[in-house]
């Protein structure tokens, strides 16, 4: 998985890229092909404001939170883009049973 992780009006420290990283580590256990995620971290006052964008084969998933902290904002930009990509690979799976031909003789 790649991450990019940048700040809008805001320094992205080291501590700061690193929870982000191993927040979204859990996010690759979903596919098995590489993914992309561009994180942007920001401060809208009063509140710190996360947002992501996932590329996965075939789809680009947003998702974005705000939170009291910057941490908190992370938390739940995570579980909202576990959300979504469960979301999208239910989509994509064929849901309709095999249909079965018996030979009447």
């Amino acid at each position: 998985m790649r991450i990019e992780t940048y700040g809008q009006q805001l320094e992205v420290t080291q501590p700061l890229r690193e929870y982000v990283e191993e927040k979204l580590q859990r996010l690759d256990r979903h596919f098995d092909q590489p993914i992309q995620v561009r994180v942007q971290l920001g401060l809208r006052k009063p509140a710190h404001h996360a947002e992501a964008n996932l590329t996965v084969p075939g789809k680009t998933l947003h998702a974005d939170a705000e939170g009291e902290n910057m941490y908190a904002a992370i938390d739940l930009l995570a579980d909202k883009l576990d959300r979504l990509i469960l979301k999208h690979k239910e989509k994509q799976q064929d849901h309709h049973a095999p249909r079965v031909v018996t030979d009447a003789l």
